[in-house]
């Protein structure tokens, strides 16, 4: 990585803030901006440079965007006071967040219109994931743009994969998405048919650990089933967006979904009875209600 070369990022939530600490403990120097700039504070106390305005990052060379929707990524870039309406502006554009194809072009046709370029690179990973080097990154835009900016995504995930010149790398989240919905709504229905059975939970995700179905996630949400924890790695709410921004692009692709489809109106219910902030394994909550289990609500 070049030193000579600055880095800015945008957007320090918990995910934001997670990959920025990566890269400094790389050892790269990363000017940070956040709406709320108190949320700033954790990376200045890393060694990160706070920008007193969005504008500031206009100086960097590259700058990452991490934030929560298609509109924030739309005002954070090509609104009247983005990235792209300041009269620098970075020579690379990097998306870290989960949009839709449509914001991500739309600010990909601006950014041309003012000689930046522009990358897709979602996330794979919740922030203790990342913090631990376990993330994994898809890009997608220009072949000689990931090439320039492929060294700074190694330095914050174990995992970068190159998907295409457009935005196929949204496709492919989307998609990773689903499926990780998917696949915790069909462990919380399974737990609940071994629970109402009379099997302890912690027997059944015990012996799921141990076979063929093992992995990280089914490990990771089998543990918050155990414990009735729904502090959120990554909340309903969250994944519901997900899911709405999934499934519109099955539609414009005429690909049916009917299991993602029944897990969209299962995170809905979860939402409908409180889970919204919490946990996306709160499906297993609702599972449980569903069968008449009183005990599977909050820890």
């Amino acid at each position: 990585m070049d030193p000579d070369i600055r880095i800015g990022w945008l957007g320090t939530g918990r995910l934001g803030s997670a990959l920025a600490a990566r890269m400094i403990s790389n050892g790269v120097a990363v000017t940070v901006w956040n709406r709320t700039a108190s949320k700033t504070a954790p990376l200045v106390n890393l060694g990160a440079s706070r920008a007193e305005t969005l504008g500031a990052l206009g100086r960097c060379d590259i700058v990452f965007l991490t934030v929560m929707s298609s509109p924030d990524l739309l005002a954070v870039t090509v609104g009247p006071d983005g990235l792209l309406s300041q009269q620098r502006a970075p020579r690379i554009i990097v998306n870290c967040s989960t949009v839709s194809a449509e914001a991500a072009a739309e600010v990909r046709t601006e950014a041309a219109r003012h000689n930046v370029e522009f990358l897709s690179a979602p996330v794979s990973g919740n922030p203790e994931a990342i913090a631990g080097g376990s993330g994994s990154i898809v890009a997608s835009g220009p072949a000689e743009v990931f090439d320039a900016v492929r060294p700074y995504l190694e330095a914050i995930a174990a995992g970068v994969t190159y998907a295409g010149t457009g935005e196929e790398a949204l496709l492919v989240k989307l998609a990773h998405n689903l499926l990780v919905g998917i696949f915790t709504e069909a462990l919380a229905e399974a737990t609940t048919l071994a629970e109402k059975g009379g099997v302890a939970p912690s027997v059944f995700l015990d012996f799921i650990d141990g076979s063929v179905l093992g992995s990280k996630l089914l490990s990771a949400k089998g543990k918050a089933i155990r414990d009735r924890d729904y502090e959120p790695t990554f909340t309903t709410a969250g994944m519901r967006k997900d899911f709405d921004l999934g499934l519109a692009a099955a539609r414009k692709l005429e690909v049916p979904m009917p299991i993602a489809a029944s897990t969209h109106q299962l995170l809905q219910t979860a939402i409908g009875h409180g889970y919204g902030e919490s946990d996306y394994v709160a499906l297993y909550a609702m599972a449980a209600h569903g069968a008449g289990l009183a005990d599977a609500e909050r820890s």
